[in-house]
């Protein structure tokens, strides 16, 4: 008799995505081994290090035997300094109680829809948007509602569209500000009108704002920038991306206070609790001398934001918005003729150049490629001049 790999596979992972960022990672290094020169845009990590009073304190907290467990909700310290940072920077009165730790802001996100979302409900989402959104939502057995980013309207909710997509069984509006893979950024008038509606319709709100500190203009609008809306709202962030903390594995909920034993169960069932010395580590990110280690790192991400998009729009059939925010470009790539998988496909191999398809972000991302610049400028340079000779030669 044959085996039926597939049965025993559960069915609410069986429509589960992976992450394309580590696929495409894992094909580039293929071939670097064989002796390619390949440009790595496909993974979203700044190429700086921890700034040095956060890596001195993860050394001295090692030798000091902080290996051991920690609570699981995240040591008090920790906690207490992340709610007093928040508050310092947004009018919001938040709870140290109310924050919990995880190992990397992914677990964040997984435990809080885990906790609080049930088979059948739905939860709006944006597309193209971060892929763990989706994943997450299937595995807890709900339905994942994906709501358009437009090009035209800089990769912002359409806010009648998000309207129109909420019903009786919706439970949840996920968001992200600054955006992963477009670089979009909500304004203060977005994100009052999402409350208006979570509050009319008595729904959470999940906001991702992992790339809040990574920022072009004027600083941009949190959820916590809006009144009264701590009571339906999740915030989740991390150190990973403005302290290039990615290895380290680092993230924070801001959780209401009637969901947060749910979601601190959660993380208690599934990783226990997070490093004990890396939680004692991260407070020195709020040093003065850390702080202006992340101000450098974005005003250089600001630099070679400005390279590589002027760059870009100088290849013909390629056409790139500026991001405001993170550190990605989401380009439209459609004037070449070539779907996005076919486009970072053909990219890959022909120009050694590593990218990822807008469509690993979903449907909504044909048409488009998303390429990190958080590489150097001399490299972002290569990386276009390869690019143009592979458009060229189509």
């Amino acid at each position: 008799m044959k085996l039926d790999i597939k049965s025993r596979i559960a069915k609410r992972m069986q429509s589960v995505r992976g992450e394309a960022a580590f696929e495409m990672l894992g094909r580039a290094t293929e071939l670097e081994r064989q002796g390619r020169s390949i440009i790595h845009l496909e993974i979203g990590e700044p190429d700086f290090d921890t700034p040095q009073p956060v890596v001195e304190a993860g050394v001295e907290y090692l030798r000091k035997g902080a290996t051991h467990y920690s609570p699981t909700p995240g040591i008090w310290e920790l906690r207490a300094s992340i709610a007093r940072y928040l508050n310092s920077r947004h009018a919001a009165n938040i709870n140290p109680k109310n924050v919990l730790v995880t190992p990397g802001a992914k677990m964040m996100i997984f435990s809080i829809i885990q906790a609080v979302v049930d088979p059948g409900d739905e939860v709006i989402y944006p597309d193209p948007g971060y892929p763990a959104y989706e994943a997450a939502i299937r595995m807890a057995g709900a339905t994942p509602v994906a709501v358009k980013l437009e090009e035209s309207k800089e990769f912002r909710f359409d806010l009648d569209e998000l309207a129109r997509r909420i019903t009786p069984r919706t439970k949840m509006i996920a968001i992200n500000s600054p955006q992963n893979p477009t670089g979009g950024v909500l304004t203060l008038p977005d994100l009052h009108k999402i409350a208006e509606l979570a509050r009319r319709h008595d729904l959470l709100i999940l906001s991702d704002e992992i790339y809040s500190d990574i920022y072009y203009a004027e600083r941009p609008a949190s959820i916590l920038d809006v009144p009264d809306v701590l009571d339906r709202v999740c915030v989740v962030n991390g150190f990973s991306k403005i302290y290039a903390m990615t290895g380290w594995r680092l993230g924070y909920g801001i959780v209401p206070e009637d969901t947060r034993p749910a979601i601190e169960l959660f993380i208690n069932n599934t990783v226990s609790s997070t490093a004990t010395f890396t939680q004692r580590a991260a407070i020195k990110a709020f040093t003065p001398e850390s702080q202006r280690t992340a101000a450098n790192m974005v005003q250089e991400f600001h630099r070679r934001r400005d390279v590589f998009v002027d760059g870009l729009n100088n290849i013909p059939g390629i056409h790139c918005l500026k991001p405001l925010g993170a550190f990605y470009l989401f380009p439209n790539v459609t004037g070449t003729g070539l779907r996005s998988g076919q486009f970072a496909d053909r990219l890959l191999t022909e120009a050694g150049v590593a990218t990822l398809a807008g469509t690993a972000f979903g449907k909504y991302g044909e048409g488009y490629i998303r390429l990190s610049f958080a590489n150097s400028l001399p490299n972002l340079e290569s990386a276009l001049e390869r690019i143009r000779t592979f458009v060229t030669h189509l």
